[in-house]
């Protein structure tokens, strides 16, 4: 039986992970598994039932009857309903670093991610999946770039979805995003040490998906 290839590419908020990891996946053929997606789904429904974000017992609770499909075009289900626009909100957005620390949704969301990875080639994203989640990934890739260029990549693609924000408070939403991911007591965002750093600070996006496509093909035996 031939195993799964799995590229990991982990990096903070608005780095672009997920635009550059679907790109790669299409053009590799692979699946695409948007693991951010999920928590914020996860995020979603808390702050729809009226949990608090801090109450990692009920949350347990609900997730444990909850659904979430991920599509190859970037499309999130929650329960059977297309949240692929909703779980963007920038409610969702300030709740989501406080549903992610939880252990018991790592685990959990974890046990499916890796069951994702068992039966198809896939380009998985995240913080921790290099680290975590898949530490035995074929391909490491850490992404980051300036919090500058990451807030304006976000405030961007917050207009282009019709979603009002402000520039400087998406800069300061990213900053602590960031102090939050790396301090976590559970799979903090860290750089696997085996990880290709890719900066996209001053990459288009084609050029950053050559870079990964070239990190691939040049590690294929």
């Amino acid at each position: 039986m031939v195993r799964s290839k799995v590229i990991a590419i982990d990096g903070p908020a608005a780095a672009g992970k997920s635009t550059i990891a679907q790109k790669v996946a299409q053009m590799l053929g692979y699946v695409y598994i948007d693991t951010g997606a999920m928590y914020r789904a996860v995020t979603l429904k808390a702050l729809n039932q009226n949990i608090d974000v801090e109450d990692e017992e009920t949350i347990a609770k609900m997730l444990q009857d909850t659904s979430i499909r991920l599509t190859n075009d970037k499309k999130v289900f929650l329960d059977g309903e297309d949240v692929t626009d909703a779980i963007r909100q920038p409610i969702v957005s300030q709740n989501v670093s406080a549903v992610s620390a939880h252990k018991f949704v790592r685990d959990e969301l974890k046990r499916r991610q890796i069951e994702y990875a068992k039966t198809d080639n896939v380009v998985m994203d995240g913080r921790d999946i290099g680290t975590n989640v898949l530490p035995d990934a074929d391909y490491k890739i850490f992404m980051t770039a300036s919090v500058e260029v990451r807030a304006q990549r976000r405030y961007d693609e917050n207009l282009r979805r019709n979603i009002p924000c402000d520039l400087e408070t998406l800069k300061q939403e990213i900053q602590t995003r960031d102090e939050l991911d790396s301090t976590r007591k559970h799979s903090p965002l860290i750089k696997a040490e085996d990880a290709i750093v890719v900066d996209t600070s001053d990459l288009t996006i084609d050029e950053v998906i050559d870079a990964i496509i070239n990190i691939v093909k040049g590690g294929e035996k």
